[in-house]
């Protein structure tokens, strides 16, 4: 199958805590749980990594095969491990826990790419977390946005700060050479206002515009996002609901508004589409098995007319 979205980064086995105390298998990883959000609102997608040999690798491909993802770039290697994590869930939200040092998709080198599968890819989705796993991860994302550009794609690039995995300023020299090579900007106002010093999210879209994006979505939270281009600029609303778990929204958020962008649509009505699959999103527990479908979001935009 030849993929329009590629997905590179590190997938991760989740345990998210339920109501009882006990810890529910699921799936996680901020790229990986973009393509299954993308695959779900139609798009033909496809996922580049390296899996441990073991019982988490398998599951994954188990998952990405009942959602029709292509994994002719994915590797399983036999001498390290599938990554995963804990989901607690507290008054205060929800926290992670990780066990991801040394694991097969961090080991991912330069050399490993898939080149002949990247340069198929009319969009490739890589996030500051698929760069901050190791050194030679970082290498290795510039070097597939350099191949995927070079054949014509584009890039999208989610900032996904997360600081257990590098110091703020790494973090920020290298997101922004990455982000200086990207068409699509996926930051989140958090993230952003650490990484560029500035609060004001007209002043972020700017900053990543002048940076080289043509597209800025800034997520807001419950707020929505602000959308801009070098032409125009305006805040797409969210949606309230009766939020669960909010793990995976913003991978969510991601994947559907590439999967609207590939399907032809213009980022302003991506985003509103994206708002809506991301709400929909929480209504579950874990990052996976609440993502919606194409159906089940249109559905809630019919019921949700401005």
């Amino acid at each position: 199958m030849t993929s329009d979205l590629i997905c590179l980064g590190e997938p991760l086995a989740e345990f998210n805590q339920q109501p009882d105390g006990t810890y529910r298998f699921g799936y996680g990883g901020d790229t990986s749980n973009c393509a299954v959000a993308a695959a779900r609102q139609g798009a033909r997608v496809g996922y580049v990594t390296h899996l441990g040999a073991d019982m988490f690798g398998q599951a994954f491909l188990d998952l990405w095969q009942r959602e029709n993802i292509d994994t002719t770039g994915t590797r399983s290697v036999g001498d390290a491990p599938t990554g995963l994590y804990f989901v607690t869930h507290t008054a205060r939200g929800h926290t992670f826990t990780y066990r991801r040092a040394g694991s097969a998709s961090s080991r991912m080198r330069t050399e490993d790419l898939p080149r002949q599968v990247l340069r198929q890819a009319r969009i490739l989705h890589v996030s500051g977390i698929s760069q901050a796993i190791s050194p030679q991860a970082t290498d290795a994302v510039l070097a597939a946005i350099d191949e995927v550009r070079n054949a014509g794609g584009r890039i999208s690039y989610d900032t996904n700060l997360r600081l257990a995995l590098w110091p703020l300023d790494q973090a920020r020299a290298v997101t922004h050479q990455a982000m200086a090579h990207c068409d699509i900007a996926l930051p989140g106002l958090e993230d952003a206002g650490q990484l560029t010093g500035l609060a004001d999210p007209d002043a972020i879209a700017d900053f990543y515009l002048t940076l080289g994006a043509k597209v800025v979505a800034l997520t807001l939270g419950a707020e929505g996002v602000l959308v801009a281009t070098h032409d125009e600029r305006r805040r797409v609303r969210g949606y309230r609901v009766a939020a669960i778990d909010a793990t995976g929204a913003g991978d969510t958020f991601d994947g559907a508004f590439l999967a609207r962008l590939l399907a032809g649509d213009d980022p302003f009505a991506a985003a509103r589409y994206a708002n809506a699959a991301a709400a929909l999103s929480t209504l579950g527990y874990g990052a996976v098995a609440p993502i919606p479908n194409e159906k089940a979001v249109l559905a809630f935009l019919a019921d949700h007319q401005e």
